[in-house]
């Protein structure tokens, strides 16, 4: 069928004003989402807001042999939203609605489109608490987060997006409506199909409608900046304090050339910038003396490490000040150049080795880098930028270097993503995390659920 007939199609099915083409308002936010400076065109853009309207499209796409991208807000960091082959990109910012909030049983129901702030904002109005808590909530959506299995700084307490997650809607990718779960923590009548759908990154189906657990909102928490004169110190100092019997909700890490660069981007000082690292730890709960045993204790834990200072929040403000900080630093980050962000997470007793390898490696390569991260579970960002750096080494001979890198994560006990997925950047490294029948299986699951391959083309797995 015609370009033109096809589309015509769309527009038929979701409005006109819900179709969008290249050239048209607004179009050219959908080539690109948040990873380095990559911009693919989609033939097409569509806004659907029911979960009909995207059977329907995906229907037509099944029928025209068309790629269909699934999109959320946009705020990827490993390419997944990204039209690479073309064809529908099916955004799902119109179907943002918080369904309900089932404060007797604690579920929320949404639909995938939520800005996971504003979500976070509704719960906690009425004392509960949804605790994945992704660095850019203020323009993520729910959907994103559950395709990409989203974590953020209060994974180390809480787990990540995957441990809320209790029941999809889902559009097949031969266009059926199933649903999976529901307000149930317990549920094994069949295969878990819940949890794969989770992480699966648009590859298996769109998500349309999400089950949430929720928990009480804790009442307290205290918040605490401690800086490092020694890289390897603030990164030893963190299994130290998880062995003082102390479960942070937050334990971040921030090195000095993050800390600048937050700093020049906001405009004003940061404290402890001049630093080799700092650690923000925050601790939360129901009981103020039981908070301030455990400040005890990281204070025990930090003295052992020779921390050189702490700063401790004593207001809701301060501690939303140290906050705004961290929560800066990917844009921070961006300001300065283009730039690779590898994903990097081993186990949080080897996260010593990993920092100081990860700067040995990119020293010897002639490569900046800057890092960050999610120090309590491991998970540390690793940022390549491409200021000063020539075409050739940054175009032809950067994959060797973050092959090194993710080799040596790999071989600490680690995976080359934590929690931005592997999407279009990351997958020619796969390989290194899973071998060829893990691949194998990862295919064939594909091919069962995906057979005309049209869904989220090109993401995922290796060529």
């Amino acid at each position: 069928m015609p370009m033109a007939n096809w589309v015509q199609q769309l527009e038929q099915i979701v409005g006109a004003e819900y179709t969008l083409l290249p050239g048209t308002d607004d179009f050219a936010k959908y080539e690109q989402d948040e990873t380095e400076d990559l911009r693919f065109a989609p033939q097409v853009v569509v806004r659907p807001a029911t979960t009909e309207q995207v059977r329907q499209i995906v229907l037509l796409a099944n029928a025209e042999r068309l790629p269909i991208v699934p999109r959320g807000g946009g705020t990827g960091l490993s390419g997944g939203a990204l039209a690479t082959r073309g064809g529908i990109l099916l955004s799902l910012e119109r179907m943002n609605r918080l369904i309900e909030i089932d404060e007797r049983n604690m579920f929320a129901v949404v639909e995938p489109g939520l800005i996971t702030q504003h979500f976070e904002e509704a719960v906690e109005a009425r004392g509960l608490f949804y605790p994945p808590d992704p660095a850019s909530r203020g323009s993520c959506t729910i959907g994103g987060n559950v395709a990409e299995n989203a974590g953020g700084p209060r994974a180390l307490k809480y787990g990540v997006t995957k441990d809320y997650v209790c029941g999809l809607k889902i559009v097949t990718a031969d266009g059926k409506i199933v649903s999976f779960g529901g307000k149930l923590l317990k549920d094994v009548a069949g295969y878990n199909m819940v949890q794969l759908f989770v992480g699966s990154e648009g590859k298996l189906g769109i998500i349309t409608e999400i089950t949430l657990r929720l928990i009480p909102l804790p009442r307290f928490r205290r918040t605490l900046l401690a800086p490092f004169d020694s890289l390897q110190d603030a990164a030893a100092a963190v299994p130290a304090i998880m062995n003082q019997g102390v479960v942070p909700c937050a334990l971040e890490f921030m090195e000095r050339e993050c800390l600048k660069a937050i700093q020049d981007h906001l405009g004003r000082p940061v404290r402890f910038s001049e630093r080799a690292a700092v650690l923000l730890i925050e601790v939360d709960g129901n009981h103020e003396e039981a908070l301030e045993a455990d400040m005890v204790r990281i204070a025990k834990a930090l003295d052992e490490y020779r921390a050189a200072d702490c700063y401790v929040a004593e207001s809701a403000a301060q501690q939303n000040e140290i906050w705004d900080i961290r929560r800066a630093a990917g844009e921070a980050v961006k300001s300065i150049s283009a730039y690779k962000e590898e994903d990097t997470v081993v186990p949080r007793s080897r996260l010593p080795e990993l920092v100081r390898g990860v700067h040995e490696i990119c020293d010897r390569w002639g490569l900046r880098v800057i890092c960050y991260g999610h120090a309590g579970d491991g998970n540390i960002h690793c940022n390549i930028l491409r200021a000063g750096v020539s075409d050739h080494l940054w175009n032809e001979e950067l994959p060797a270097a973050i092959t090194e890198i993710f080799r040596l994560t790999v071989s600490l006990g680690g995976s080359i993503s934590g929690e931005h997925g592997i999407g279009h950047v990351q997958r020619r490294y796969l390989p290194l995390a899973l071998g060829p029948a893990e691949i194998e299986l990862h295919r064939r699951l594909k091919s069962a659920l995906d057979p005309l391959g049209i869904m989220n083309p090109g993401k995922l797995l290796p060529e």
